[in-house]
């Protein structure tokens, strides 16, 4: 393993933690965590941030028992469409029951059911354990990462220098999709349940839920209902076409993305801010780059849906087709949009996701810079991945994606990237 992946495995699990403490304890400030550290020692600033949540409490435990549980016997009962994957560099098709849509609406009614009429929990009860949870699921993905690999290590019958990226790239587990399971329910679908906690949270604490926190929730509550609607093209997405189910994929989704997806909003619970006259303003804009997002890529999907057959802007779409071949020598043909959306720049639709991201960043405001750090490291990982994404296809289209690259100039921003 090179130095770098090692040291984002061992550095990002505290840092993820001392997200929440800084949030929590210290107001968001980083100033206030940096006198801590100077006047206590950076050891001693770990072990009271950090010590009495690393492994978790008997709360977080059930809470995440409970809550896999419920996932897994959701993804495999409820019905949903069956879609095909993007086809594996061997040539096989991976199948899946695209059902995120009623999961994603069970889930919520679950959550404010149990929260409400039964009164089993407060619905601040994710806020109040936070982070003895984020303790409990860094546990819990460092050892489905080590049985990962250890499981692609035992399949490839030889050693693989793989914890990091991953040595399958589709594996199961008594039929369970492994991938699909960490990120479209146990990442995805934790991040509505944890904010709905926050906004109950500083309803409790300021007896009122104030505008800033509705335009930041609602705004991620729409845009994680986008994927869910959009999931038979997510499965067939990068993330799930080439990254191999590691700690890259498995912890970042248990354990980076609750604690630094929801930073922002985590702030608005100790500081509510009042947006009106702009609350109403920046959550039409911010609806706007969420149905933009989902335009450009729903019109890709049905471009390749439709085998061409069909118009994009109103006229015949542009298309390159690109063909490769697989590891078992078996000739296959893309297709390469390059009109529309995907004529603007190769990687455009990452452009109103970001924009969408900062809008509902906004409500924080300025006071601090730690709220920003989930639009900071999407605006790092997009452009990273556009590297990452035509370096693949140049490797797998060879002339036809030099060809896509003249037609379609830009990377990534129309006119400047």
């Amino acid at each position: 393993m090179s130095a770098l992946p090692a040291l984002v495995i061992l550095a990002s699990p505290p840092f993820a933690l001392l997200v929440w403490y800084t949030h929590a304890h210290l107001g968001g400030s980083l100033t206030a965590l940096a006198t801590m550290a100077a006047e206590r020692g950076v050891g001693a600033t770990l072990a009271a941030a950090l010590g009495p949540h690393l492994l978790g409490s008997r709360p977080a435990w059930l809470m995440l028992a409970v809550f896999a549980a419920v996932q897994l016997a959701l993804l495999r009962l409820l019905p949903g469409a069956r879609v095909r994957g993007s086809e594996t560099p061997a040539g096989d098709v991976p199948e899946y029951t695209a059902n995120g849509v009623p999961a994603f609406a069970v889930t919520l009614g679950l959550f404010a059911l149990g929260a409400g009429p039964l009164g089993l929990y407060s619905p601040t009860v994710v806020y109040d354990h936070f982070g003895d949870l984020l303790g409990a699921l860094n546990v819990f993905a460092l050892l489905l990462c080590a049985g990962l690999y250890l499981k692609g290590r035992l399949a490839s019958g030889r050693p693989a220098p793989g914890f990091f990226a991953g040595t399958e790239l589709h594996p199961r587990v008594l039929g369970w999709d492994v991938k699909m399971f960490v990120t479209c329910r146990m990442g995805m679908l934790g991040w509505p349940v944890i904010l709905l906690s926050f906004a109950a949270a500083q309803r409790a604490r300021h007896d009122a839920v104030s505008d800033s926190m509705l335009v930041a929730v609602g705004l991620q509550l729409l845009y994680i209902a986008k994927f869910f609607w959009w999931e038979p093209g997510y499965l067939r997405s990068f993330d799930i076409a080439h990254d191999r189910a590691g700690f890259y994929i498995c912890w970042g989704c248990l354990v980076w993305l609750p604690s630094v997806y929801t930073s922002g909003t985590l702030y608005l619970v100790d500081h509510p801010r009042t947006l009106a006259p702009l609350a109403l303003p920046l959550f039409v804009a911010g609806v706007g780059a969420i149905a933009l997002n989902y335009l450009a890529d729903a019109q890709r999907q049905r471009v390749r849906a439709a085998a061409g057959a069909t118009r994009v802007w109103g006229k015949a779409p542009a298309l390159i087709r690109a063909s490769w071949v697989t590891t078992r020598g078996e000739r296959r043909e893309s297709l390469l949009l390059a009109s529309g959306w995907w004529g603007l720049a190769r990687h455009f639709h990452y452009v109103p996701e970001l924009l969408a991201a900062v809008l509902w960043t906004l409500p924080a405001g300025f006071e601090h810079p730690l709220p920003w750090l989930y639009v900071l490291f999407l605006t790092g990982l997009l452009i990273h991945r556009t590297y990452r994404q035509d370096a693949a296809c140049a490797r797998k289209y060879g002339n036809a994606w030099e060809r896509y690259r003249r037609q379609v100039r830009w990377r990534m921003v129309p006119g400047i990237f």
